[in-house]
């Protein structure tokens, strides 16, 4: 039986290149919206569920098989339920890597070590993570490495790219006199201005 089913039945609306959410269940608070999906958080639970804008549904068929594949591998959400335009996964408390860059919270090394043994973890299972950036990488209260939004761990390269790029610019991250905290339209436009001219993980 499908327990979040009816959680699903999200009514969206989309203006130009942006989508909002117009209806939703009274059980989930909106978490966020990204490229393809919203995310809303259960409320009662650690659960948030994941349903997908329409047009975008094969990514939630995509993102189930993945996920299911990872299940029980450390730095990834578990699964409990997908269906056809979302799935229900752990929710993961922390920041983002993105967010720590804004909020001046120092990013250790030892992130940067579990984010290495999670792309291990899922090669080793034949998958091919790429589009890995700060915004996917959560950092949870207690140091662990979580990553989310894995629709592409079986579209990618062998070897990502762009991780391998941050993980260069984070050699200049830890020397004493570079700043450790930075401006959100910053890091937007270098995002945008990799994307565009250097590689862009979703084509």
């Amino acid at each position: 039986m499908k327990r979040y089913h009816d959680y699903a039945d999200v009514v969206f609306d989309q203006s130009g290149h942006e989508t909002h959410v117009i209806r939703h269940h009274d059980q989930l608070e909106l978490h966020g919206i990204g490229r393809s999906a919203a995310v809303f958080r259960i409320n009662g639970t650690a659960l948030v569920i994941k349903v997908f804008f329409p047009g975008f549904t094969h990514i939630a068929a995509e993102e189930h098989v993945i996920y299911d594949t990872l299940q029980g591998v450390p730095h990834f959400p578990r699964l409990y339920e997908a269906g056809p335009n979302y799935i229900v996964i752990d929710y993961i408390a922390g920041k983002t890597l993105f967010e720590c860059l804004t909020e001046g919270i120092w990013i250790d090394a030892s992130y940067i070590n579990q984010v290495d043994e999670a792309l291990l973890a899922a090669r080793a299972l034949g998958l091919t993570p790429s589009d890995v950036h700060l915004r996917n990488i959560i950092l949870s209260p207690d140091g662990r490495i979580y990553l989310i939004d894995l629709a592409r761990f079986r579209q990618g390269q062998h070897v990502d790219h762009q991780w391998e790029d941050l993980k260069r610019m984070y050699r200049l991250y830890r020397l004493p006199f570079m700043p450790k905290r930075y401006s959100k339209r910053l890091l937007n436009a270098v995002a945008y201005l990799y994307r565009t001219f250097v590689n862009d993980p979703r084509q």
